[in-house]
């Protein structure tokens, strides 16, 4: 990460299930508040300790922190995956993972971390140039679920799919030109990769022609689109989890 802090309470009390929490510093007249007692009990639960720091401090190292901010360690990193450990990842067989292609704005990679992980993603992957970093901020978006997601961050999008394909996983794409809708294609199944395209532009022409499947959104509404975290959770949900049910 940039800054190996998260601020938030919620962010806070998920990095210290993560095991990737050092330190958590909370500002003066906070530890008796009812907000904070999901970090005190977390922290209790991990083994460390609140220390009191001025809130200047908390303000200097994470905005809008309510009042508690935490350190990761130094190998938050090593908990990254590369683009070759995606052919040797150990995927289960029924595995999906979310790939984020060109996502650039921090909060709507976090919200679609948060969705990826909430619906059981095994992995995220996404650029390491011109795409949305690990962030303070996209660490708060997600809720925490950036610290509990493996994440392959890769120089090229494409060359990953590949690899993934070469995994046994079906490409899927969210296009909003695509002539089938989630409610047309069945979804596929054994392992699949979902791939989500950038805020205005969509997939990069390389990465559609990677699709085996490409699906679109009914929008019944005057509104033309979703955004990218929001068309994510409503695939997933929509599409993906009831072809995975017992």
């Amino acid at each position: 990460m940039k800054r190996a802090v998260v601020g938030g309470r919620r962010a806070v009390v998920e990095a210290i299930r993560s095991g990737l929490v050092s330190e958590v510093l909370v500002a003066p007249g906070v530890r008796s508040t009812q907000g904070l007692r999901a970090v005190a009990n977390a922290a209790a639960t991990a083994g460390l300790d609140l220390r009191e720091v001025a809130r200047e401090e908390l303000d200097r190292l994470a905005a809008d922190h309510q009042g508690v901010v935490a350190r990761l360690r130094d190998d938050t990193r090593r908990h990254e995956l590369g683009e070759r450990d995606l052919g040797t990842f150990a995927f289960a067989e029924d595995a999906f993972v979310v790939v984020l292609d060109g996502i650039t704005d921090p909060q709507n990679f976090g919200a679609a971390a948060r969705s990826a992980e909430a619906a059981g993603a095994s992995a995220l992957v996404t650029r390491t140039r011109r795409a949305a970093d690990v962030t303070p901020a996209a660490v708060r978006a997600s809720a925490g679920a950036l610290l509990h997601l493996p994440l392959a961050r890769v120089a090229n999008i494409p060359r990953a799919l590949d690899r993934l394909r070469e995994a046994g996983f079906t490409v899927v794409g969210l296009d909003g030109d695509a002539t089938a809708s989630i409610f047309d294609e069945p979804c596929p199944r054994g392992r699949l990769a979902v791939v989500v395209g950038s805020e205005g532009r969509g997939m990069s022409r390389l990465v559609r022609e990677r699709c085996d499947v490409l699906i679109a959104l009914p929008m019944r509404g005057r509104v033309g689109s979703l955004n990218a975290s929001a068309s994510l959770a409503a695939a997933l949900y929509g599409y993906v989890l009831p072809s995975r049910q017992p």
